[in-house]
């Protein structure tokens, strides 16, 4: 097996995105196909690899584990220093600090209004914060309104076992697979955000732990 950094092997972008048209990784590929990373029962079929999935966290225990991460994430975005607001996240990455908090919320609020019928495209979580969210509280609180949404929508969902099935880039997918999804991509960059704050000798407030995430299949690597 081949393993490409599609940011730091030479060529590797350009690979993906000539050979295969795509932009979104992780993706394994073999000949002319491919399966994404973003859903792990189609890409264990396709690797040969033994089926997730038997354990997978039911949606009200997904809801839970959500609502604990984005609490999470407005804590850690409050951390951050206002002139280190605007660094990196590591050093040859662009992704901003910033960008990165905000992210973590914007997943969520994706998953939302694909439930609303939206397609859960390559780019629909990867926009930049608004200008008007300048500091860690401003991101906080747009975290804190997302997850009023999470709340609405749970308290009126009359499909608990999240059946439908939605658009997304990777394929029609049950929801509940793709709340798991959303729900343990948010938590990784938790997990990142944590280990910022520690870079720069700051002590998380609350440092969620591998028992927090239990059940969700989290990356091993901290940067995957």
């Amino acid at each position: 097996m081949v393993v490409i950094d599609v940011l730091n092997d030479a060529g590797g972008r350009e690979l993906l995105l000539n050979k295969y048209g795509l932009r979104k990784v992780p993706v394994l590929a073999k000949g002319d196909k491919y399966a994404f990373g973003q859903m792990l029962d189609p890409f264990a079929k396709f690797a040969g690899l033994p089926m997730p999935g038997a354990d997978r966290l039911s949606p009200a225990q997904l809801y839970q584990k959500y609502e604990m991460i984005f609490a999470a994430g407005q804590r850690y975005a409050r951390q951050f220093p206002p002139d280190k607001f605007l660094e990196r996240v590591i050093p040859h990455r662009e992704r901003l600090i910033r960008t990165l908090c905000y992210h973590v919320f914007r997943i969520g609020e994706s998953f939302l209004e694909t439930w609303d019928g939206a397609e859960y495209s390559v780019t629909i979580a990867d926009n930049e914060p608004p200008d008007s969210m300048v500091s860690g509280d401003d991101v906080a609180r747009y975290g804190a309104a997302v997850w009023q949404r999470f709340e609405a929508w749970w308290k009126t969902l009359d499909d608990r076992s999240l059946s439908r099935v939605l658009k997304t880039y990777y394929g029609d997918t049950v929801a509940h697979k793709v709340f798991e999804r959303v729900t343990w991509h948010s938590g990784q960059h938790c997990r990142q955000l944590i280990a910022v704050l520690e870079r720069m000798e700051i002590k998380p407030d609350g440092a969620l732990t591998p028992a927090d995430f239990a059940g969700l299949p989290m990356p091993e690597r901290l940067w995957e």
